[in-house]
């Protein structure tokens, strides 16, 4: 149990990360949001659109409730 908490813990830090980096990025939202469908379609997962839309904006209301 002790494992997976780690695992958990540092999938958390590497999604918020990520997070922040997007939110700070010096590319415009949609070109980021491309390279990152085709990173992860180059890597096996594919997301639609729309669900990437919701991802990135459930990771901006995370940030967001964290940072208040």
């Amino acid at each position: 149990m002790k494992n997976f908490n780690i695992i958990l813990a540092v999938l958390g830090g590497a999604l918020a990360g990520a997070a922040v980096g997007l939110l700070f990025a010096p590319n415009k939202g949609s070109d980021t949001r491309t390279k990152i469908k085709e990173y992860l379609k180059a890597h096996g997962i594919k997301l639609k659109h729309d669900e990437l839309e919701e991802l990135a904006s459930q990771i901006e209301a995370e940030l967001t409730n964290k940072t208040e």
